[in-house]
């Protein structure tokens, strides 16, 4: 890296880790970053779920600049109509199930779930919220207060609430779901949390125990939807619909955007008492909703969903195959995949050595002995042959610096 630029980098930009990783970027395309040095790296996280078409898709290109030439910012919280915003609110009402016929548009999956827990409160008239061990929900206040990682929450605590905890995946602990809960909110599988699935039995009894008390299910989308999971959306391998989902990421086809979905009439409850009971400047921005627009027709149009399920199966398989005592377990559905190691320092030492040789890989917010694998959608199977190689490579001399 230039060193002026770097100490500019450290000086002038806020960072969140004591190290971090540095890469000077010059240009992205497909599944791969190219660095200032000359240096290349595959992309194996999507730019944190975010490139599932890939970086630099022409076709998002194209649109983002047919967009530009017409106009960027008026106003987008529903009071203009906007034809990139309202033919992606559209697709989408169209692509969700039956009853998520409207959406909300936003800036990023943590405002996405913060106009959620509002429109849960309001549509329901109850204060208190459930997640569950190990959720990754955002870090405004609100979705930090859903987190499933007491270590994140406590520095920022008291947090709006009041919030109840419960095991991910366990049946008998639904109970506690009762009449005073406004909503639940989960992801249909955790990211974060260690790329845990839950069986379809715990989500089916979760959809029924949030009936039964009148509590709104929302389903957070936001790394698990458009395809990651090998389906279009995660809530398809469970045979379930929530009452709010919340998507961002891959959303924007690499711009900011985030939604929450829902009902007409429970969106209803934000247009009165007060009029304009969420807004927001930026949501929904054209540019944005134009990028997403054509990352959405392309995912489903070069299926890369059904892509996602194959090629995801093909490496599990792979990765099952290796034989290594640092591995505890590998477990994943579409391309969204997680190694376990056997704690979190050989962990650090295998993203380190990863990166070193060239694929981007990184462990989970809420579980340090995982490492996700979450590659865009569109990776080859040369690609896919040359990252598993590193992961080998690397896998193999934590083995042997453990053993010594």
């Amino acid at each position: 890296m230039n060193d002026a630029l770097r100490a500019d980098f450290l000086r002038h930009v806020a960072q969140t880790s004591p190290e971090p990783i540095g890469i000077e970027v010059e240009r992205a395309h497909g599944v791969w970053l190219y660095a200032r040095d000359g240096r290349r790296y595959l992309d194996f996280i999507s730019g944190i779920g975010v490139a599932n078409i890939g970086h630099a898709h022409p076709a998002v290109i194209a649109a983002i600049a047919r967009q530009a030439e017409r106009y960027l910012h008026v106003m987008v919280y529903g009071e203009y109509v906007l034809d990139a915003q309202v033919k992606l609110a559209r697709r989408l009402a169209q692509l969700l199930p039956a009853g998520l016929d409207q959406v909300y548009f936003t800036n990023s999956g943590a405002e996405a779930i913060e106009g959620a827990l509002k429109t849960a409160r309001k549509r329901t008239g109850r204060t208190a919220f459930v997640s569950f061990d190990g959720a990754y929900h955002g870090d405004t206040m609100g979705a930090l207060a859903l987190a499933g990682n007491g270590a994140s929450r406590e520095p920022f605590e008291p947090l709006p609430g009041p919030v109840r905890h419960l095991p991910y995946g366990e049946i008998d602990a639904l109970d506690a779901i009762d009449t005073s809960v406004a909503a639940v909110v989960i992801e249909p599988v955790q990211a974060e949390g260690g790329v845990r699935i839950p069986s379809v039995e715990f989500i089916r009894a979760l959809r029924a125990r949030c009936t039964q008390a009148g509590a709104l299910l929302i389903f957070d989308e936001v790394l698990t939807g458009l395809g990651r999971t090998g389906k279009l959306f995660a809530l398809e391998h469970f045979g379930v619909t929530p009452d709010i989902i919340v998507m961002a990421k891959a959303l924007g086809g690499g711009l900011p955007l985030g939604a929450f979905c829902a009902s007409p009439s429970i969106l209803a409850v934000l247009a009165h008492d007060p009029p304009l009971g969420h807004i927001t400047t930026f949501g929904g921005h054209p540019l944005s909703c134009a990028a997403g627009l054509t990352a959405l027709d392309t995912l489903i149009g070069e299926g890369l969903p059904e892509r996602a399920a194959r090629v995801g199966n093909a490496i599990m398989a792979r990765l099952k195959r290796l034989e290594y005592s640092t591995i505890a377990a590998v477990r994943g559905i579409g391309l969204l995949i997680g190694i376990e190691l056997n704690s979190a320092e050989l962990t650090r030492q295998f993203v380190a050595k990863c990166i070193g040789s060239g694929v981007i890989v990184n462990w989970t917010l809420n579980c340090d002995r995982v490492v996700r694998l979450a590659p865009p959608l569109t990776i080859s199977t040369e690609e896919v042959d040359f990252a598993l190689h590193v992961i080998e490579q690397s896998l193999k001399e934590i083995e042997v610096r453990a053993g010594e």
